[in-house]
Parts: C-alpha cells; sequence; structure tokens
C-alpha cells in the first residue's frame, strides 16, 4: 500500500470515530421529512425543535437543506457568523438551550445559488455531523430537503440509528401521495418512521370564527390509517405561523396559547412520549 493511501484510510477512519463519537452524545435522533416542498417542513422542524427546549431539553436543529436553507430566517440568526478551531464548528445559539447549524451560515449572500452536485452536499452534511460541536444533546432534530434524493439519503447513512423520521404533508392528493413516498422511503431503508404531521389543516375565520378546509382536511390521517404508522397531529392554517417565522420567533413562543402552537406542543408530547425513555429526563 502506498504511503498516499494508508494517510487516506487514517483519515477516514479518524473522520468515522468523531462522528461516533459526536452521535453518541445525542440522545435522539429525529429526521423531519415530506414527499414534496411547500407543506411547510421548516416551520414544522423549528417549532418542534423550540418546544421541546422551552421544555427544558437541550437541542440541536440541524438545516440539512443545502439549497433553500431557511431554518436561520426562522430564529432571525441569519446574519450570525460561525466560530471555530481546526478540530470543530461552533453551532449557533438560540435560548434557551438550542443549536443551530445551516449552509446559509457559510454563504453570506442569500441571493447566490448553491450549485453543487451529490458529492459536495454529502460531504457538508458529513461536516455538520462530524464537526459541528454539538456536545450533549436530547434530541438532534434534522430538518431535511423535500424528495428522496442525495440530502436525505446521504442523512440517513450518516445517521442510521435515528429515533425515526415525522413526515409532514398537507391533506391535498398531490402532497398526500407525496408522503407515501416518504414513508416507503424510510422502510426501504429499515428506518422507523414515528408519524405524520398534518400541516395547514383548516383555517377559521378571524371575523365569523367559522372554519373553513381552504386545501381539505383529514388526509393525513387517512394516510396514517392505510399505511399503519402514527398520526402525530394536525397543525391548523394561521396567518400568525406565517408572520412570527417571518419576524424570526416560531409560534410557539410568539403566541403560545394560539390553536397552532397548542397543536405543535401536541404533537411534541406524543414525539416524547414516542422516544423518551424510562428513566429519562422528562
Amino acid at each position: 500500500m502506498e504511503n498516499s493511501d494508508r494517510i487516506e484510510v487514517r483519515t477516514v477512519q479518524k473522520e468515522d470515530m468523531k462522528l461516533l463519537k459526536n452521535l453518541m452524545r445525542i440522545k435522539h435522533k429525529v429526521i423531519i421529512t415530506s414527499g414534496k416542498g411547500g407543506v411547510g417542513k421548516s416551520t414544522v422542524a423549528s417549532n418542534i425543535a423550540l418546544a421541546l427546549a422551552m421544555r427544558g431539553y437541550d437541542v440541536g436543529l440541524m438545516d440539512a437543506d443545502i439549497h433553500g436553507p431557511n431554518i436561520p430566517k426562522m430564529f432571525h440568526i441569519e446574519d450570525a457568523v460561525l466560530h471555530g478551531d481546526e478540530e470543530s464548528i461552533m453551532p449557533i445559539i438560540v435560548p434557551p438551550s438550542l443549536k443551530v447549524m445551516s449552509m446559509a451560515f457559510l454563504v453570506r449572500d442569500s441571493d447566490n445559488p448553491i450549485i453543487w452536485r451529490g458529492p459536495m452536499k454529502m460531504g457538508a452534511l458529513r461536516q455538520f455531523v462530524t464537526d459541528v460541536r454539538w456536545g450533549d444533546l436530547d434530541f438532534l432534530i434534522v430538518d431535511l430537503p423535500p424528495g428522496t434524493g442525495d440530502e436525505p439519503l446521504t442523512v440517513a447513512q450518516l445517521i442510521p440509528e435515528a429515533d425515526g423520521m415525522i413526515v409532514v404533508t398537507t391533506p391535498q392528493e398531490v402532497a398526500l401521495l407525496n408522503s407515501r413516498k416518504s414513508v416507503g422511503f424510510a422502510r426501504q431503508l429499515k428506518m422507523p418512521v414515528l408519524g405524520i404531521v398534518e400541516n395547514m389543516s383548516g383555517f377559521t375565520c378571524p371575523n365569523c370564527r367559522k372554519e373553513v378546509d381552504l386545501f381539505k382536511k383529514g388526509g393525513g390521517e387517512e394516510a396514517a390509517k392505510e399505511l399503519n404508522v402514527p398520526f402525530l397531529g394536525r397543525i391548523p392554517l394561521d396567518p400568525k405561523v406565517v408572520i412570527s417565522g417571518d419576524e424570526g420567533m416560531p409560534i410557539v413562543l410568539a403566541n403560545s396559547d394560539s390553536p397552532a402552537a397548542k397543536a405543535f406542543n401536541e404533537v411534541v408530547d406524543k414525539l416524547i412520549a414516542a422516544t423518551i425513555r424510562k428513566g429519562e429526563k422528562g
């Protein structure tokens, strides 16, 4: 074996050990996915992560969407500057105990597209898991881009012992069709499906208080029954969710008494019940 080959093998082994050590310090890994874009997956991921942190858990939120990293905007930290050394990168801290990592922190011009092929994206995601100083976490929430391409497959391979995936959908038939593919994707990878969240489910008129099903309602629950996976809950369509996200304060903090915030917390209740083992904090 050539010297260069030996060096390369040792480097790979060192990186693998570093990856395993990082993952061993994280109790629960939850992957948020969707079959298509536009279903509010990042909104669901950010509210779940913050709701967990507000309950006293140490939480990491990894934005695995290389081409459209939206998580920093939802916490108003898009201008945050990363710090680190040759060994590791410090994630951005959002009070009370949420650590965030995103490609948005590495690309200062938000209008500049990231034009990368698969290997470059896979390398970046591996760094997010291996080189970010996540420390001891109760939960790592991973926000995937939609679909079943390079990034979801890479994350699933990097974190094979994840507690499972949460599939986010809206009630429209096209979204439900793709959510079924996401469940099939998880099952092919032998990864548990923690459940389906139906987002934008019903809208209550602020004037007459009548509920209107703009995008239908109940499709996510029906899909969960059909696919034999848990149904984690419905998040109502509420303009305040959009406004709070744009202002950098997820709805679970901005308006904790709102129906949407209560719905998110009910999802978190079920997530905790599905992942936290007896004797753990919680």
